[in-house]
């Protein structure tokens, strides 16, 4: 419990087996944690057998996407405070109490890998990809310059926090189910005007295997152009209207 709000820790798993057990007891020594959900995304070897066995609650989500193991994870959590992080290892848990704690006065609290004295060394954060995400978090925040004034530095970083009342308002207007869906959230909590604020958080190197999106610099700039085209859409095409529960459902299935 934090500040009698109950935690649930979400972790979308593809194929984690190696550092799965780790991250869900580090993650399980935080006071704070509640729960934790581990959502086992069509892995083909034990991580979903290791993370119940180190203590998670696994669910399974048929769907393939980082967006979508999230959306299966946040709905399936029971906690009224909502923390994403990674199953890589790439994130501390004692730094999940600083995103908590932000949450007095926001909606939505980000982390942001960008900060250079927050990285640590051999982190997946080289010079394209941690200017890349500025750039694109800066795009983001000209875009909604008017009327939120967000200050952002990071649209990639997975590690975050949100009120179950946020997510339930942002929820009708996501749909995408890959990486783009982490600058997605963003767009839809501004969208509805709920307070989206950013934090520097520790980053550290993976603690084994290979990231699905950034380990390649053609793998960095697909997703670097899928981000780019969702926050378009988000902020020229949708105009602040809400996606139709009917096309939602339709785009789900």
């Amino acid at each position: 419990m934090f500040r009698n709000r109950s935690v649930s820790l979400v972790i979308p798993a593809y194929n984690e087996e190696e550092t799965i057990g780790r991250v869900v007891e580090e993650f399980r020594e935080q006071p704070d944690i509640d729960e934790i959900v581990v959502v086992d995304n069509n892995c083909r070897d034990r991580t979903a057998a290791i993370a119940a066995a180190a203590g998670a609650r696994v669910v399974s989500e048929s769907r393939p996407g980082y967006g979508a193991a999230l959306m299966a994870g946040m709905s399936a959590a029971t906690g009224e405070i909502l923390v994403l992080t990674e199953a890589d290892g790439s994130f501390r848990g004692c730094d999940a109490e600083k995103l908590l704690v932000y949450l007095d006065d926001a909606g939505m609290v980000m982390g942001t890998r960008t900060t250079r004295q927050m990285l640590q060394q051999g982190a997946n954060m080289r010079f394209f990809l941690r200017w890349g995400n500025v750039f694109m978090a800066k795009f983001l925040q000209v875009c909604w310059m008017r009327p939120a004034e967000p200050r952002f530095t990071d649209v990639g970083c997975t590690f975050r926090a949100l009120t179950r009342e946020t997510f339930e308002k942002i929820r009708p207007r996501l749909r995408e189910t890959g990486p783009a869906f982490s600058p997605e959230m963003m767009c839809a909590a501004l969208q509805e005007r709920c307070r989206v604020i950013e934090i520097p958080v520790t980053y550290s190197p993976r603690l084994g295997g290979e990231s699905k999106h950034s380990d390649t610099f053609m793998r960095q700039a697909k997703t670097a152009l899928k981000m780019f085209r969702t926050i378009c859409r988000k902020r020229f095409l949708e105009r602040g209207a809400p996606i139709p529960p009917d096309r939602l459902a339709a785009e789900v299935d």
